[in-house]
Protein backbone atom coordinates (compact mmCIF):
# COMPACT_ATOMS: atom_id res chain seq x y z
CA UNK A 1 0.00 0.00 0.00
CA UNK A 2 1.62 3.72 -1.38
CA UNK A 3 0.03 6.76 1.02
CA UNK A 4 0.60 10.14 -0.58
CA UNK A 5 -0.30 13.26 1.37
CA UNK A 6 -1.19 16.26 -0.54
CA UNK A 7 -1.83 20.19 0.38
CA UNK A 8 -1.59 23.51 -0.87
CA UNK A 9 0.11 27.09 0.33
CA UNK A 10 0.26 30.44 -0.29
CA UNK A 11 2.11 32.98 2.34
CA UNK A 12 1.88 30.90 5.26
CA UNK A 13 4.63 33.16 7.40
CA UNK A 14 2.49 35.87 6.31
CA UNK A 15 -0.69 34.96 7.45
CA UNK A 16 0.77 32.40 10.46
CA UNK A 17 0.04 29.30 9.04
CA UNK A 18 1.29 26.22 11.01
CA UNK A 19 2.27 24.61 7.55
CA UNK A 20 4.88 22.66 8.67
CA UNK A 21 3.32 21.07 11.71
CA UNK A 22 0.15 19.97 9.33
CA UNK A 23 2.61 18.46 6.76
CA UNK A 24 5.03 16.72 9.40
CA UNK A 25 1.87 15.86 11.71
CA UNK A 26 1.13 13.15 8.63
CA UNK A 27 4.61 12.78 6.91
CA UNK A 28 5.42 9.57 9.27
CA UNK A 29 2.39 7.65 7.40
CA UNK A 30 2.98 8.66 4.03
CA UNK A 31 5.26 7.50 1.34
CA UNK A 32 5.42 10.87 -0.84
CA UNK A 33 3.84 14.58 -0.06
CA UNK A 34 2.96 16.92 -2.63
CA UNK A 35 2.81 20.44 -1.71
CA UNK A 36 1.62 22.92 -4.20
CA UNK A 37 3.27 26.19 -3.31
CA UNK A 38 1.36 28.84 -4.84
CA UNK A 39 2.88 32.14 -5.21
CA UNK A 40 4.26 33.57 -2.14
CA UNK A 41 5.66 36.97 -1.02
CA UNK A 42 7.35 35.49 2.17
CA UNK A 43 9.45 32.75 3.06
CA UNK A 44 7.22 30.07 2.54
CA UNK A 45 9.73 27.74 0.32
CA UNK A 46 12.13 28.27 2.55
CA UNK A 47 9.82 26.73 5.62
CA UNK A 48 8.90 23.61 3.63
CA UNK A 49 12.32 23.22 2.11
CA UNK A 50 13.46 23.10 5.75
CA UNK A 51 11.52 19.80 7.21
CA UNK A 52 14.08 18.43 5.50
CA UNK A 53 12.27 15.42 3.80
CA UNK A 54 12.37 13.45 1.25
CA UNK A 55 9.30 12.41 0.52
CA UNK A 56 8.35 16.13 0.04
CA UNK A 57 8.08 17.17 -3.34
CA UNK A 58 6.91 21.06 -4.40
CA UNK A 59 5.52 21.73 -7.16
CA UNK A 60 5.13 25.88 -8.13
CA UNK A 61 1.53 27.26 -8.94
CA UNK A 62 -0.04 30.32 -9.21
CA UNK A 63 -3.50 31.07 -7.58
CA UNK A 64 -5.84 32.74 -9.95
CA UNK A 65 -6.62 35.91 -8.24
CA UNK A 66 -9.53 36.15 -10.68
CA UNK A 67 -11.88 33.79 -9.22
CA UNK A 68 -13.05 35.53 -6.36
CA UNK A 69 -16.66 33.28 -6.17
CA UNK A 70 -16.73 31.16 -2.82
CA UNK A 71 -12.90 30.31 -2.55
CA UNK A 72 -12.93 28.28 -5.72
CA UNK A 73 -9.57 28.91 -6.39
CA UNK A 74 -8.68 27.05 -2.70
CA UNK A 75 -10.49 24.24 -4.85
CA UNK A 76 -8.07 25.01 -7.87
CA UNK A 77 -5.25 24.70 -6.19
CA UNK A 78 -6.15 21.51 -4.00
CA UNK A 79 -7.02 19.89 -7.67
CA UNK A 80 -3.10 20.69 -8.60
CA UNK A 81 -1.78 19.29 -6.02
CA UNK A 82 -3.98 15.66 -6.05
CA UNK A 83 -3.09 15.87 -10.08
CA UNK A 84 1.16 15.73 -9.10
CA UNK A 85 0.41 12.67 -6.98
CA UNK A 86 2.16 9.34 -8.14
CA UNK A 87 -0.11 7.07 -10.56
CA UNK A 88 0.81 4.26 -7.85
CA UNK A 89 -0.42 5.97 -5.09
CA UNK A 90 -3.11 3.93 -3.45
CA UNK A 91 -4.66 6.73 -1.29
CA UNK A 92 -4.22 10.08 -1.00
CA UNK A 93 -4.13 11.91 2.59
CA UNK A 94 -5.41 15.20 2.06
CA UNK A 95 -4.38 17.90 4.84
CA UNK A 96 -4.65 21.95 5.06
CA UNK A 97 -2.38 24.46 6.10
CA UNK A 98 -4.28 25.04 9.40
CA UNK A 99 -4.88 21.80 10.62
CA UNK A 100 -3.16 18.65 12.28
CA UNK A 101 -3.08 15.12 12.96
CA UNK A 102 -2.36 14.16 16.65
CA UNK A 103 0.12 11.26 16.71
CA UNK A 104 -2.24 8.82 18.60
CA UNK A 105 -4.09 8.86 15.66
CA UNK A 106 -1.84 7.45 13.00
CA UNK A 107 -1.74 3.98 13.59
CA UNK A 108 -5.64 3.65 13.24
CA UNK A 109 -5.49 5.75 10.10
CA UNK A 110 -3.10 2.97 8.68
CA UNK A 111 -4.97 0.48 10.04
CA UNK A 112 -8.46 1.62 7.88
CA UNK A 113 -6.47 2.06 4.53
CA UNK A 114 -5.09 -1.00 4.92
CA UNK A 115 -8.06 -2.80 5.68
CA UNK A 116 -10.29 -0.76 3.21
CA UNK A 117 -7.62 -0.98 0.56
CA UNK A 118 -9.27 -3.72 -1.47
CA UNK A 119 -13.41 -2.63 -0.70
CA UNK A 120 -14.12 -0.81 -3.69
CA UNK A 121 -17.36 0.56 -1.97
CA UNK A 122 -15.09 2.70 0.35
CA UNK A 123 -14.15 5.68 -1.44
CA UNK A 124 -12.55 7.79 1.10
CA UNK A 125 -12.28 8.39 4.96
CA UNK A 126 -14.59 10.58 6.91
CA UNK A 127 -12.63 12.01 9.96
CA UNK A 128 -13.85 13.87 13.11
CA UNK A 129 -13.36 17.81 13.77
CA UNK A 130 -12.04 19.98 16.93
CA UNK A 131 -12.48 23.67 15.73
CA UNK A 132 -10.23 25.42 18.25
CA UNK A 133 -11.47 28.96 18.91
CA UNK A 134 -9.74 32.37 20.33
CA UNK A 135 -6.70 30.28 22.05
CA UNK A 136 -5.35 26.56 22.36
CA UNK A 137 -7.42 26.21 24.98
CA UNK A 138 -11.05 25.91 23.70
CA UNK A 139 -13.11 24.53 20.91
CA UNK A 140 -16.50 25.35 19.46
CA UNK A 141 -18.81 22.71 19.93
CA UNK A 142 -22.35 23.83 17.90
CA UNK A 143 -23.86 23.66 14.94
CA UNK A 144 -21.62 26.13 13.66
CA UNK A 145 -19.01 24.70 13.19
CA UNK A 146 -18.87 21.12 9.96
CA UNK A 147 -18.56 18.13 12.43
CA UNK A 148 -17.44 15.91 9.69
CA UNK A 149 -15.18 16.07 6.73
CA UNK A 150 -13.63 13.91 4.04
CA UNK A 151 -9.20 14.12 4.25
CA UNK A 152 -8.44 10.45 2.68
CA UNK A 153 -9.30 9.39 -1.05
CA UNK A 154 -8.72 6.76 -3.24
CA UNK A 155 -5.90 8.04 -5.85
CA UNK A 156 -8.52 8.25 -8.87
CA UNK A 157 -8.07 11.31 -10.64
CA UNK A 158 -12.43 11.45 -11.69
CA UNK A 159 -12.03 12.82 -7.88
CA UNK A 160 -11.86 16.65 -7.69
CA UNK A 161 -11.81 18.79 -4.42
CA UNK A 162 -15.21 20.59 -4.32
CA UNK A 163 -16.80 24.39 -3.74
CA UNK A 164 -13.72 26.16 -1.32
CA UNK A 165 -11.80 22.96 -1.15
CA UNK A 166 -13.59 21.49 2.63
CA UNK A 167 -14.13 18.20 0.67
CA UNK A 168 -14.57 16.02 -2.45
CA UNK A 169 -16.58 14.80 -5.13
CA UNK A 170 -16.63 11.94 -7.76
CA UNK A 171 -16.65 13.12 -10.81
CA UNK A 172 -20.48 14.76 -10.11
CA UNK A 173 -21.24 12.51 -7.06
CA UNK A 174 -20.69 12.33 -3.63
CA UNK A 175 -17.95 10.08 -2.39
CA UNK A 176 -18.87 6.88 -0.46
CA UNK A 177 -17.15 6.96 2.72
CA UNK A 178 -15.95 5.45 6.00
CA UNK A 179 -16.68 7.53 8.95
CA UNK A 180 -13.80 6.83 11.57
CA UNK A 181 -12.09 7.93 14.70
CA UNK A 182 -9.64 9.87 14.62
CA UNK A 183 -10.19 13.58 14.69
CA UNK A 184 -8.65 16.52 12.38
CA UNK A 185 -7.86 19.90 14.61
CA UNK A 186 -8.35 22.89 12.90
CA UNK A 187 -6.69 25.61 14.53
CA UNK A 188 -7.52 28.14 11.92
CA UNK A 189 -9.37 30.54 14.09
CA UNK A 190 -6.46 30.18 16.88
CA UNK A 191 -4.62 33.68 16.82
CA UNK A 192 -5.03 36.90 18.66
CA UNK A 193 -7.20 39.76 17.10
CA UNK A 194 -4.86 41.27 15.07
CA UNK A 195 -4.59 37.96 13.52
CA UNK A 196 -7.60 37.11 12.94
CA UNK A 197 -8.08 40.83 11.15
CA UNK A 198 -5.27 39.92 8.64
CA UNK A 199 -7.32 36.35 8.29
CA UNK A 200 -10.76 37.54 7.32
CA UNK A 201 -9.00 40.24 5.03
CA UNK A 202 -6.90 37.90 3.19
CA UNK A 203 -9.68 35.25 3.17
CA UNK A 204 -12.32 36.61 2.50
CA UNK A 205 -11.07 38.57 -0.76
CA UNK A 206 -11.20 34.91 -2.58
CA UNK A 207 -14.83 34.57 -1.70
CA UNK A 208 -15.97 38.34 -2.18
CA UNK A 209 -15.59 41.64 -4.62
CA UNK A 210 -14.19 44.50 -3.98
CA UNK A 211 -17.15 46.37 -3.57
CA UNK A 212 -18.02 43.80 -0.64
CA UNK A 213 -14.77 44.05 1.21
CA UNK A 214 -14.78 47.74 1.45
CA UNK A 215 -18.64 47.43 2.95
CA UNK A 216 -17.64 44.76 5.57
CA UNK A 217 -14.22 44.30 6.37
CA UNK A 218 -12.75 48.08 5.78
CA UNK A 219 -9.60 49.17 6.68
CA UNK A 220 -10.84 50.53 9.91
CA UNK A 221 -11.90 46.32 10.56
CA UNK A 222 -10.70 44.45 13.90
CA UNK A 223 -12.12 41.55 15.23
CA UNK A 224 -12.79 40.87 17.84
CA UNK A 225 -13.97 36.78 19.19
CA UNK A 226 -18.25 37.97 19.27
CA UNK A 227 -17.63 38.55 15.14
CA UNK A 228 -17.83 34.79 14.31
CA UNK A 229 -20.25 34.02 17.48
CA UNK A 230 -19.15 30.28 17.99
CA UNK A 231 -22.40 29.66 20.01
CA UNK A 232 -20.17 27.65 22.48
CA UNK A 233 -17.02 27.08 23.37
CA UNK A 234 -16.05 23.72 25.50
CA UNK A 235 -12.86 23.69 27.65
CA UNK A 236 -9.96 21.57 26.08
CA UNK A 237 -8.29 19.48 28.48
CA UNK A 238 -6.70 16.88 26.34
CA UNK A 239 -3.40 17.10 24.23
CA UNK A 240 -2.48 18.79 21.45
CA UNK A 241 -0.15 17.22 18.62
CA UNK A 242 3.51 16.92 19.54
CA UNK A 243 4.21 18.53 16.31
CA UNK A 244 2.19 21.95 17.71
CA UNK A 245 3.84 21.23 21.27
CA UNK A 246 6.49 24.51 20.83
CA UNK A 247 3.74 26.44 18.81
CA UNK A 248 0.99 26.16 22.05
CA UNK A 249 3.69 26.95 24.65
CA UNK A 250 5.31 30.04 22.75
CA UNK A 251 1.79 31.72 21.55
CA UNK A 252 -1.02 30.91 23.61
CA UNK A 253 -2.80 33.54 25.46
CA UNK A 254 -6.01 34.62 27.64
CA UNK A 255 -9.37 34.81 25.59
CA UNK A 256 -11.02 37.77 25.99
CA UNK A 257 -14.75 36.43 25.61
CA UNK A 258 -17.46 36.17 27.73
CA UNK A 259 -17.95 32.45 27.74
CA UNK A 260 -21.07 32.27 29.56
CA UNK A 261 -23.01 35.24 27.30
CA UNK A 262 -22.70 33.02 23.75
CA UNK A 263 -25.61 30.96 24.61
CA UNK A 264 -27.23 33.60 25.13
CA UNK A 265 -26.83 35.21 21.24
CA UNK A 266 -28.22 31.69 20.53
CA UNK A 267 -31.68 31.85 18.97
CA UNK A 268 -34.88 29.75 20.15
CA UNK A 269 -34.64 27.54 17.57
CA UNK A 270 -30.85 27.13 17.64
CA UNK A 271 -30.69 26.45 20.69
CA UNK A 272 -33.43 23.50 20.47
CA UNK A 273 -31.77 21.83 17.54
CA UNK A 274 -28.82 22.03 19.88
CA UNK A 275 -30.44 20.16 22.49
CA UNK A 276 -31.28 17.56 20.36
CA UNK A 277 -27.97 16.73 19.23
CA UNK A 278 -26.55 16.75 22.55
CA UNK A 279 -29.20 14.58 23.64
CA UNK A 280 -29.19 12.20 20.81
CA UNK A 281 -25.89 12.49 18.44
CA UNK A 282 -28.97 13.56 15.42
CA UNK A 283 -27.73 17.40 13.73
CA UNK A 284 -30.92 18.16 12.18
CA UNK A 285 -30.66 19.19 8.54
CA UNK A 286 -26.46 18.46 8.88
CA UNK A 287 -24.79 19.47 4.91
CA UNK A 288 -23.03 16.47 4.58
CA UNK A 289 -21.27 16.28 1.23
CA UNK A 290 -20.04 12.32 1.55
CA UNK A 291 -22.34 9.10 1.60
CA UNK A 292 -21.38 6.98 4.63
CA UNK A 293 -21.47 3.73 3.70
CA UNK A 294 -20.00 1.89 6.72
Amino acid sequence: MKVAGFTFIRNAVKNDYPIVEAITSILPICDEFIVALGNSEDETEQLIKGIGSPKIKIINTTWNESIRNGGAVFADETDKAFAAISPDADWAFYIQGDECVHEKYLPLIKKEMEDNLNDPNIEGLLFKYLHFYGSYNYYGHSRRWYRREIRVIRNNKAVHSYRDAQGFRWEDRKINVKLIDAYIYHYGWVKPPSGLTNKLRNFNRFYHDDDWMAQNLPDTFEFDYSHKNPDRLVSFTDSHPAVMQKRVASINWNLNIDLNGLNKKMTFRRKILQKIEDLTGWRISEYRNYKIVK
